[in-house]
């Protein structure tokens, strides 16, 4: 989103806590040369708002989580406290110092999910069923009530829900793609918890772009502040074993997945979205399947990792997407 937003001209301020991961896409990219970067905690407000009160953002994307359904398991407590009360300190410094628009990103699995093989919509109820999916869910009905609750914020709210996020860059642990992706560069073997669980995975540029277009439209039109689903197209929901059948034949070098049964905690087998409100209200659909998706994943990691040029591959794949229909954002 840094990339995207400097690209195009926005001066960016950013505070988060430093990079989870090593390597990150943060330090690869040298994020902190493009943008004002503060380190700190969502959960320290005194930090939080005095950065927030010198900077008075006109748009804010509210991205500050702990994003990993497994650590939700192992420290829950944490991720409460991230996942909610973050978002009430992020709110309060929209209450008290004011801004244009905020987006409060949270996740596909902020819904009760029944697992009976119908797209979820914005209207159905929320309640995610472990730590994570459930603080989101949290995070969620706060933001609703600060919406309601304080009609005299001069700014525009809302919420979006997009599906499992995929892309060059991510080294998270628990996740499909970083999981090809160090299997790949080691020669390894990538191993799958749940090979038949569907998700609806999309490049991060379909999410990134549907962001930009909330921000802007409710900026322009209060009226269409709310919650928005940015889902992959009809018949682009997959299983995690046809990502990693599709990594594979991207990457080829005789590259293969197996099966190993964890013994994890509760994962859902079925997750999908329906993303036909933010298609009706702004126009916006998903542009690119999910062979194209992770064919730029395995173009952007072959780059990093023959040290290529990562920001212009990275500017590359921006301007392709913008061809198709979103260079007005």
């Amino acid at each position: 989103m840094c990339v995207l937003l400097k690209h195009y001209g926005a001066d960016v301020y950013g505070y988060a806590l430093n990079p989870p991961t090593e390597p990150s896409l943060y330090d690869i990219v040298g994020v902190d040369k493009m943008v004002t970067s503060e380190i700190g905690d969502i959960r320290d407000w005194e930090h939080l708002s005095s950065f927030y009160k010198k900077v008075r953002p006109d748009f804010v994307i509210h991205m500050a989580a702990q994003p990993l359904v497994r650590l939700g398991y192992d420290e829950p407590r944490m991720t409460y406290e991230s996942n909610v009360m973050g978002t009430i300190n992020i709110l309060e410094c929209v209450r008290i110092y004011g801004c244009r628009s905020f987006l409060n990103v949270t996740t596909d699995k902020v819904y009760r999910n029944l697992e009976n093989g119908r797209k979820y919509i914005e209207t159905d109820e929320l309640d995610g069923f472990d730590p994570y999916s459930n603080s989101k869910s949290c995070s969620e009905l706060v933001t609703a009530t600060y919406r309601r609750s304080f009609p005299r914020i001069d700014c525009a709210i809302s919420t979006a829900r997009a599906g499992n996020v995929i892309g060059g860059g991510d080294f998270a642990r628990d996740r499909i793609v970083p999981d090809c992706v160090r299997a790949a560069v080691s020669h390894g073997k990538i191993i799958l918890r749940n090979p038949g669980s569907v998700r609806p995975y999309q490049h991060v540029l379909e999410p990134l772009f549907g962001y930009l277009s909330i921000l802007v439209a409710q900026y322009e039109e209060r009226s269409k502040a709310g919650s928005y689903n940015i889902a992959p197209k009809d018949g682009w929901n997959c299983t995690t074993g046809m990502i990693a059948d599709l990594f594979c034949g991207a990457w080829r070098n005789d590259l293969l997945w197996g099966h190993v049964d964890d013994d994890g905690p509760h994962e859902a087998n079925l997750l999908m979205l329906d993303g036909s409100k933010i298609n009706a209200v702004m126009g916006f659909k998903s542009k690119w399947s999910v062979d194209v998706a992770i064919g730029k994943v395995v173009d952007w990691t072959k780059v990093w990792h023959d040290k290529g040029d990562v920001y212009s591959e990275m500017i590359n794949e921006i301007l392709e997407y913008a061809k198709e229909g979103f260079s007005d954002v």
